[in-house]
């Protein structure tokens, strides 16, 4: 299984938009990808409640994981990325 921590980039963290972006690009992949924070349960990424449940906000390291590799590039990047610019 593929992993990478990043950092949330967006001002309001990981709520209801960036959620929906992250979750829209999850279900483009057949394979699942997990999103957790340290001390939680991985969440499905492809659930916009469920990114909302981890209460990431910016500056959270968030772990992404999944066996595919490019699955975990795409997500990590746009967690990195400031999804409410």
């Amino acid at each position: 299984m593929s992993k990478k921590t990043v950092v949330v980039g967006s001002q309001v963290g990981l709520h209801a938009r960036p959620a929906s972006v992250i979750a829209e690009a999850a279900g483009e992949y057949d394979d699942e990808i997990l999103l957790s924070v340290a001390g939680e349960e991985p969440v499905d990424a492809s659930s916009v409640m469920l990114i909302m449940t981890l209460g990431a906000e910016k500056g959270t390291s968030v772990t992404v994981e999944s066996d595919n590799d490019e699955a975990v590039e795409k997500i990590a990047a746009l967690i990195e990325s400031d999804l409410d610019a």
